[in-house]
């Protein structure tokens, strides 16, 4: 006879169940569940993969996408580098580089300080592809808020980049803990049973 063992997780309950959010939290809870299922189905990717090249695979625009981020923050572009913020093993970004380049939307330059050290860089193709990226994504954002006044726009702008800085900002604190996000520090515990 076989036995297998199931992680089990375990949530601790509060003292009392809390559903004293206020209305708005809740509101914005929802909404973000839409906007979940709606970003799941990476609209936005597959509209730039089908208008400039057809073939590639979303994973190979996050690689891309995570290259310009890494280099807009001031940051040297290597494998490694996108790996970790892909959060990703080393081979794996190995791999999906070492794909890009042979499909020539990645370049790998040696770096000045280390010439044993590959940067990677967007060739020409793929800073196309980039500009494509955006301009859906800017073609949708446009679309979405047509009817709605500049001043509206603006609002929704600042207080939408506060909102992901604070997401963001949780993310990262409970990703150094280990804990999930939300929940108070020891309050999940996983068991092997």
């Amino acid at each position: 006879m076989t036995m297998t063992k199931q992680a089990q997780i375990t949530v601790s309950q509060p003292q009392a169940i809390r559903p004293t959010h206020d209305d708005a939290i809740i509101d914005i809870g929802q909404t973000l569940t839409r906007m979940r299922f709606l970003i799941g189905r990476r609209i936005v990717g597959r509209m730039a993969i089908a208008n400039v090249a057809p073939g590639l695979e979303l994973t190979d625009l996050d690689v891309l996408d995570v290259s310009r981020r890494i280099a807009q923050a001031g940051g040297e572009v290597t494998v490694g580098a996108i790996a970790e913020a892909m959060r990703i093993d080393p081979s794996r970004g190995s791999r999906l580089v070492a794909d890009l380049v042979t499909r020539g939307i990645l370049r790998r330059d040696a770096s000045q300080e280390d010439g044993r050290r590959s940067l990677i860089a967007p060739t020409e193709l793929g800073q196309t592809l980039l500009c494509e990226i955006r301009n859906v994504k800017h073609g949708l954002i446009e679309q979405m808020t047509d009817d709605w006044s500049d001043g509206d726009r603006q609002d929704f702008a600042r207080l939408f980049e506060r909102f992901v800085d604070g997401f963001e900002a949780v993310y990262q604190s409970s990703d150094k803990t280990g804990e999930p996000a939300g929940l108070p520090p020891g309050s999940a515990k996983i068991s092997a049973s």
